[in-house]
């Protein structure tokens, strides 16, 4: 068995490099995959280094953002108290890997909400607005007014729909070797990795998120 390697990343990492970048270095995720760009007059030296940092700093923003079902469940329990007067009580909320292209679900009849794992690593304020649209759910099945009304309280609900719409749009859209993640819905930067994940798209049965 030849020895590990222990510079060579664990998961699927594509490394861009830009004439344009100069000095920082970013990583984001996209289609499944970690991307690093970096400077095109980095060394390999250089380069591997970067990979290096640029994975902990990922791993470890992830971790802070990666809620196990009960954190998650006793997340939406706090925002149905906070912006819904407590009377969302769902049975159950947990993450799922089956939702498709929907960031969330729900099952009224039974009270079970389920999350798109394709969220985990996203910003805490999309994540909030995903749990809050299905808690509402619960109260309302359909996308009326009544239903838009019982979010009106969230403070980033245009910021959070914006986000995600932005992910879909960057989804459906091819990159080269030279784009800058500054034209991303939002850039990483060095110091805090963005996270990418699948976005929504065609119809979404009722009950589930757009």
């Amino acid at each position: 068995m030849p020895p590990a390697q222990p510079d060579v990343p664990a998961y699927d990492v594509e490394v861009r490099r830009s004439r344009r970048r100069t000095r920082t270095v970013t990583a984001f995720r996209e289609n499944g995959r970690l991307v690093v760009a970096i400077p095109d007059r980095f060394t390999r030296v250089q380069e591997r280094e970067w990979v290096r940092r640029m994975v902990a700093r990922v791993e470890a923003s992830e971790r802070r953002r990666r809620p196990s079902d009960e954190k998650l469940a006793a997340r939406a329990a706090e925002l149905s108290r906070r912006y819904l007067g407590g009377q969302a009580r769902p049975t159950s909320v947990t993450w799922s890997s089956r939702q498709g292209k929907r960031w969330g679900s729900c099952t009224v009849s039974e009270g079970t909400i389920r999350i798109s794992t394709q969220l985990q690593g996203m910003p805490g304020w999309v994540l909030d607005y995903v749990l809050l649209h299905e808690l509402a759910h619960l109260l309302c099945a359909g996308h009326g007014p009544e239903f838009w009304a019982l979010l009106g309280g969230y403070p980033r609900l245009e910021r959070a729909r914006g986000y995600l719409e932005g992910f879909a749009a960057a989804a459906a859209l091819p990159t080269s070797d030279d784009d800058e993640p500054g034209d991303r819905p939002r850039d990483a930067g060095a110091e805090e990795p963005e996270a990418d994940a699948a976005a929504p798209g065609g119809e979404a049965p009722a009950g589930a998120l757009f």
